[in-house]
């Protein structure tokens, strides 16, 4: 997953750079490693919406600021669903290819919608974000993401 989002990323003149750190649990050490604020960290979340159109499942990759939290009514929403639910980890393994706590804000599944809370491109010139793997992390220019990544934005996280 790195070396295709560092792929990517150059192919696209994407303003970045990569960090390699230890690999944390914490948001607020991986953002202090990083040299960020932990609003700036880009966490994704895959979730399983139900009642979307004639489909049994939707999956939405739920990204939003690393000191938010989400709202799963509002995830559902976005996609003209009902309430969203967390996915479980072998889910998102075996969805994405990466461990929880591991997935970009990207998706690379065409059956996995990505959702972008605009709070978190709106208020940082970067967002930072583990790289596929739990000890590498990409800060990336957030117009660049949006650029890239294309996201639906909705508001997604809690009041």
């Amino acid at each position: 997953m790195f070396d295709r989002l560092n792929t990517l990323l150059q192919q696209e003149k994407a303003r970045f750079r990569v960090i390699h750190h230890a690999a944390e649990g914490s948001s607020a050490k991986v953002a202090e490693i990083r040299g960020t604020l932990p609003s700036q960290g880009a966490k994704a979340m895959l979730c399983r919406v139900k009642g979307v159109a004639e489909l049994p499942d939707v999956f939405v990759l739920a990204v939003l600021s690393g000191d938010r939290k989400i709202d799963f009514k509002k995830v559902g929403a976005a996609v003209g669903g009902k309430k969203a639910s967390l996915a479980s980890p072998q889910e998102a393994t075996t969805l994405t290819g990466c461990v929880m706590g591991a997935v970009p804000p990207f998706s690379f599944w065409p059956n996995i919608r990505l959702v972008a809370d605009p709070k978190l491109i709106e208020d940082h010139e970067e967002i930072a974000f583990n790289a596929g793997r739990l000890d590498t992390s990409i800060v990336l220019n957030s117009s660049d993401y949006q650029r890239i990544a294309a996201p639906l934005r909705a508001e997604i996280s809690a009041e």
